[in-house]
């Protein structure tokens, strides 16, 4: 099933999955950076028997994407209220169970859900998290975030065109930020995982980063890189679904 819902006057796509009669637990899956709902699909439907299971994009948050919203508007903080939004419009629903949502986010969309189960404490039930990107910061204070480069003392206006229009408000509004600070003080279950040949997202960030959460459990996946395929896929599948079912 196809929805829609608005953060201010921005219409967020997406698609929900495993709807029955009677309301389900609810999980909300968030896609990362440059990405779409796609890339997410398959855990969703990996899911969907036991659960509802919701995929969107981000208003400007990735190529193709259905929502509307410009990428040059797009920073980690307005995908929390995205997340947000769909959050308020999914426990709305009957089919769903509110008091039973879990939060689960990729990459950039892994920061992006610990900020909003933080913000949101209790309301959420659990979180699962693939390879979160709380290099963020670090890449702005750096000058070099993914593709594109600049001097963090005299941040531009435009960091660049290709693949996508970013503004310098991406990269102004984490420079300062302590992201380990910032995804501190959500207390429920968390699943995280992460690749060991991650060339994205350094290891190290995971082996601190998982610290953060009083109830983790942590894995470090053999030879998976920054999104899993293969064999790496397929562990990550196997520890999803034992957290979950």
């Amino acid at each position: 099933m196809k929805f829609t819902c608005q953060r201010d006057t921005l219409k967020i796509r997406g698609k929900i999955f495993g709807i029955e009669k009677q309301p389900k637990p609810v999980i909300i899956l968030s896609h990362g950076f440059l990405a779409n709902m796609k890339t997410v699909e398959e855990y969703a439907l990996l899911l969907a028997k036991k659960y509802v299971t919701v995929i969107f994009d981000f208003c400007g948050g990735g190529l193709h994407s259905k929502s509307s919203g410009k990428s040059q508007d797009m920073t980690i903080f307005t995908e929390k209220e995205d997340l947000l939004s769909v959050i308020s419009y999914i426990k709305q629903q009957p089919f769903v169970d509110p008091k039973h949502i879990t939060l689960m986010g990729c990459s950039q969309g892994g920061v992006v859900s610990a900020l909003a189960a933080k913000e949101l404490g209790k309301d959420i039930e659990k979180m699962i998290l693939l390879y979160p990107a709380l290099c963020i910061p670090d890449d702005a204070r750096k000058g070099k975030m993914m593709f594109y480069t600049f001097d963090p003392d005299n941040i531009p206006d435009l960091l660049g065109r290709f693949p996508m229009k970013l503004s310098g408000d991406y990269a102004r509004t984490v420079i300062n930020l302590d992201i380990y600070q910032a995804i501190t003080g959500y207390k429920g279950p968390v699943l995280y995982l992460h690749g060991d040949k991650d060339d994205i997202v350094d290891i190290s960030y995971a082996r601190k980063g998982h610290k953060c959460f009083p109830k983790c459990e942590y894995h470090e996946i053999k030879k998976g890189g920054h999104g899993f395929t293969g064999n790496a896929q397929k562990e990550a599948c196997m520890l999803i679904k034992a957290f979950m079912l």
